[in-house]
């Protein structure tokens, strides 16, 4: 069978109790970490940051922009996310006949670990950028509708949820996305004391930062900070001045200043240096792709 064929009318149904659940008045769904997110008409880019989580988009399409990646993606589709990441996002899929549907499950870290350690040790990938997106198979698919249907079966949560839950967590972990859920159970030192460097700089975006500060306040040398820091996101303070830049492409010194930059065309250097062109030209980018057909690769 084609997995498509079998996924359509799947992922209709999931859609169906999705709405219900909305009509009823309730994002969150009983289970624990789990809720559906709904939009009934495309949004402007907004900005935040991703926690840890799995998104499951049922209907309609997102597009998100980490760093020098735009992706998106539509119904069937998922983003996993090890960190916490800056990012713009922006529906572009969505109307109130089909609104945008997505489900999202925040990863514990405890849960993950459970399930790994059920599982044959492997070596631990290199420490990747912290996010990737991938298209669902059937039996992912299927996984995900199970959890979605005990929300009509109130009795069936407190025990078949987290059975499900570990299940879904296996079949993404054994799956080619498998290496971000496993940055997520902490399985990586260093990625742990990146994430705590990662909260100080999202408390404090708009104050100097030094690397070597930042090193030794989670205890790494500054070399090896640098290295795998910019391996997993780029700097947060430019990520809130594009935010600024998509609603007035025209006040570029004033972006820069708003998140803590003394100098404009240091500020503009460093923005062309992260996100590959200068800010201007980058903005003008953006609003012209967020219209475009460029999906997440395969």
């Amino acid at each position: 069978m084609d997995p498509m064929s079998f996924m359509q009318p799947v992922l209709a149904r999931m859609s169906a109790i999705a709405r219900r659940q909305l009509d009823s008045g309730a994002q969150m769904t009983g289970i624990p970490r789990f809720e559906i997110t709904h939009s009934t008409k495309p949004t402007e880019p907004f900005s935040f940051v991703f926690e840890p989580v799995c998104c499951l988009i049922l209907q309609g399409a997102k597009r998100v922009i980490i760093g020098d990646r735009a992706l998106r993606y539509g119904a069937g589709d998922y983003f996993l996310g090890s960190l916490e990441l800056p990012a713009l996002a922006q529906i572009v899929e969505a109307s109130p006949e089909e609104p945008y549907l997505a489900l999202n499950l925040s990863l514990d870290p405890s849960v993950i670990a459970t399930v790994l350690f059920k599982l044959p040790s492997e070596q631990t990938p290199a420490l990747a950028q912290g996010f990737s997106v991938g298209c669902s198979d059937p039996d992912l698919i299927d996984t995900w509708y199970r959890m979605l249907r005990t929300m009509d079966r109130p009795l069936e949560i407190p025990v078949l949820a987290p059975l499900i839950e570990s299940e879904l967590l296996f079949r993404m972990l054994n799956g080619p996305h498998g290496a971000v859920l496993r940055q997520v159970a902490g399985t990586d030192r260093r990625l742990s004391q990146i994430r705590r460097s990662l909260t100080w700089i999202r408390e404090n975006y708009a104050r100097p930062i030094r690397v070597e500060q930042l090193a030794e306040r989670v205890g790494m040398s500054g070399t090896v900070f640098h290295r795998h820091f910019k391996a997993v996101c780029a700097t947060i303070r430019l990520h809130e001045a594009r935010r600024h830049l998509l609603k007035d492409s025209g006040d570029i010194a004033g972006a820069a200043f708003a998140v803590g930059y003394e100098s404009a065309s240091q500020f503009t250097r460093e923005y062309a240096r992260l996100f590959g062109e200068p800010p201007r030209r980058d903005i003008r980018r953006l609003i012209l792709e967020s219209s475009g057909e460029d999906m997440h690769p395969s």
